[in-house]
């Protein structure tokens, strides 16, 4: 009754319970904790660098439902054609690409529509877009200066593991070390962790620069997804599968996405009063 009127199902125990009712697992329990409040700060921090819902963004749900059915539809279609033509090594060829080039594109695409929208604005509109983006520029620089930490702390947590095991491992020594490696991973993790809390909120938004226009997301969302098809194209050519098909599925994406960023930008026109120029 206890556990019904807390809100857990009976019988239902935590996963790090069983694992310290097991002696020989100790080592792992002291791994999930420390992973697990390294992922809790890391994620404390990624909010508050890029909040899901940052000052000046126009939120529209009826768009936002239409937005994540078309992100489903359209992941069932890729997976639905590598399954088909392609196999294990393209579908980890494609899921690396957009690992990697994803944020960059989306970054890049929202500097550079936010410039235009402010070369566009009124002088008066000016002064107050520059504290915009004098607000939003810090938590960009340290999303950069995150990536770039990324393989460092590797190779820096590699050297100091060589330097600190030594040669002939017994049960005493690992017993001793296991803690100071698990601090030596710590800091990588944290990054690790960092990017991936703050990477959706930060390319969905607009890197924090949605505050200096509504329509700046969409925008640059529309200009990421076209960068990004043309950059695979040219880099990997054209997906596996018939010609026409492969055609399709690699214009079909950005057409879609801007389809439903100029619904989006129509909306925040006609309900919300968005004027290009204020």
């Amino acid at each position: 009754m206890r556990e019904l009127v807390r809100g857990r199902r009976p019988g239902s125990v935590r996963p790090v319970v069983l694992v310290l009712m097991v002696p020989c697992l100790w080592w792992l329990a002291v791994a999930l904790m420390v992973s697990y409040q390294v992922a809790r700060a890391a994620r404390r921090t990624a909010r508050r660098a890029f909040p899901p819902r940052p000052a000046g963004r126009v939120e529209d749900r009826t768009v936002l439902k239409v937005q994540r059915a078309r992100a489903w539809v359209a992941l069932a279609m890729s997976g639905g054609l590598l399954a088909l033509y392609g196999g294990v090594w393209d579908a980890w060829d494609q899921a690396l690409q957009r690992l990697y080039l994803a944020p960059w594109l989306a970054l890049a695409s929202a500097v550079l529509v936010a410039a235009v929208l402010y070369w566009a604005a009124r002088r008066e509109r000016r002064l107050l877009m520059r504290a915009q983006f004098r607000s939003a520029g810090l938590p960009i620089l340290g999303y950069i200066g995150a990536w770039v930490l990324v393989p460092v702390l590797f190779v820096a947590a590699l050297m100091a593991m060589e330097a600190l095991l030594p040669h002939t491992i017994t049960a005493s020594t690992i017993f001793l070390l296991y803690v100071p490696v698990l601090a030596l991973w710590a800091p990588f993790w944290w990054i690790v962790y960092f990017l991936y809390f703050a990477s959706g909120p930060a390319v969905r938004n607009a890197f924090s620069l949605s505050a200096v226009h509504a329509a700046l997301p969409a925008l640059a969302t529309c200009a990421a997804v076209w960068v990004f098809a043309l950059v695979s194209w040219a880099a990997g050519g054209l997906p596996p599968g018939p010609e026409a098909l492969a055609v399709c599925a690699v214009l079909g994406g950005p057409a879609s996405v801007t389809a439903l960023a100029w619904w989006e930008i129509h909306r925040l026109r006609h309900q919300h009063d968005m004027r290009w120029r204020d």
